[in-house]
């Protein structure tokens, strides 16, 4: 969900999306900008002032922002402006940054050209800007620890609890992580706190994740089965401790190598039972997950979601894997749009009737809308070069009915599998 609509229900947003553009666009081409989503426009002014506060981060990056969209030419003119931006920044708070690790900066530990001190990591260089934290690259100190070897590279996620609204919780997520320790989950190796309430979390540094796989296209046969066996044994695992990750999407796996591992990682959103205190089984959240990978049930307003959510999430990466490389499976425009993105689904699946989608009725938000009557499109059409088995899978994943999806263990015993 993008900053710009977390307050505005989505059945509110017709009047608005029509005044702003005309007519919703379902344009994914790569010409000029319409390729951007909200998302990433959001994404890269918050990168552009990593060493302050989300809040006014976003009031004084946004106008820069704004500045490079509109004189963009293209995706990769914007994406470098942006970048211009983000160095520009960085060399004008590099002084505050290093005021993160609360110790005085000697000769010994002063950091690598263009790093700074967080706790015992002398050398941390930033690696990517996210909402509510940044992650930096670093390298592990001697003397060796228990769980890291010096000298082996490690992601610090720094992030202030104080500045997140909820779903987001720092906190939680180093409490969900421990608890879900398993082979394609990735590991918090550990997590320390620092002045001014800021938390970091460490983890093994991945070089790659899928999203920038899919750049190149769909992946191989057998590298396509590994990456997803792998997602759906996390899942599985996860499923079974009933925790909702709540963000599946490709650019949160990520791999040792092209050829995986493949672990689950960002648990940022994560639900668990055990932690129903804060945030109830029945009443859950529905501003989690990033739109092009959000059920239809979340855009209808359903708090009662359970881990099927992953599901749809999953089935639309698998989509991308076996098929479409980095183009998404449904399309939220390039506004980010969820009613862009019901159409997109609609258009896609056929809009559904309550003899298909039946758990619909009780959905808040079901009805306050009339929508064209879309037919259902083929599989063999939305996925022309998969195989019928991959097909078959992302189907039994991507259904309205929730109850009807494959579960996380029964995708992994699905004939893709074994093909």
């Amino acid at each position: 969900m993008s900053i710009y609509e977390d307050t505005i229900p989505w059945h509110l947003k017709v009047s608005q999306l029509s005044s702003d553009r005309g007519s919703v666009s379902m344009s994914s081409s790569p010409d000029r900008r319409n390729s951007l989503s909200l998302s990433d426009r959001t994404s890269s002014y918050q990168r552009a002032i990593p060493a302050v506060s989300p809040s006014i981060a976003q009031k004084e990056a946004r106008q820069s922002e704004s500045t490079a969209y509109k004189e963009a030419l293209s995706r990769e003119d914007y994406e470098q402006k942006c970048e211009s931006l983000v160095r520009t920044y960085h060399l004008g708070v590099a002084d505050n940054s290093r005021q993160i690790e609360g110790e005085t900066t000697t000769a010994q530990s002063a950091p690598a050209p263009g790093g700074i001190i967080i706790g015992k990591y002398t050398n941390a260089v930033h690696h990517r800007h996210g909402l509510f934290s940044t992650v930096y690259k670093a390298t592990v100190p001697y003397p060796a620890s228990k769980t890291m070897d010096p000298g082996a590279l490690v992601a610090l996620k720094v992030s202030t609890p104080l500045n997140m609204t909820a779903p987001h919780n720092t906190e939680l997520e180093c409490r969900i992580l421990h608890q879900a320790r398993s082979t394609h989950i990735i590991p918090l190796l550990e997590h320390f706190l620092q002045p001014g309430g800021r938390w970091v979390l460490v983890f093994p540094f991945m070089s790659h994740d899928l999203e920038h796989l899919l750049e190149r296209g769909p992946l191989p046969h057998k590298q396509a089965q590994s990456v997803l066996h792998n997602l759906f044994s996390g899942l599985a695992h996860l499923h079974s401790l009933n925790i909702i990750h709540r963000d599946v999407k490709p650019s949160n796996i990520l791999l040792v190598s092209p050829s995986g591992p493949a672990y689950i990682a960002d648990f940022g959103i994560a639900w668990s039972a055990t932690e129903s205190t804060l945030e109830s089984s029945n009443c859950k959240i529905t501003d989690v997950g990033t739109t092009s990978y959000m059920p239809p049930e979340l855009l209808f307003g359903n708090k009662r979601y359970d881990c099927s959510l992953d599901l749809w999430a999953a089935g639309c990466v698998a989509a991308q894997v076996v098929s479409l490389g980095e183009a998404t499976l449904f399309d939220s425009g390039d506004l980010g749009s969820e009613l862009a993105l019901i159409l997109s689904v609609f258009r896609t699946l056929g809009t559904p009737t309550l003899e298909v989608w039946p758990e619909a009725a009780r959905f808040p938000d079901w009805g306050k809308m009339q929508f064209h009557d879309f037919p259902r499109r083929e599989w063999d059409i939305i996925l022309p070069t998969a195989s019928e088995s991959a097909r078959d899978m992302v189907a039994t994943l991507v259904r309205y009915e929730s109850g009807q999806r494959l579960t996380a263990a029964e995708a992994l015993k699905h004939p893709y599998f074994h093909s």
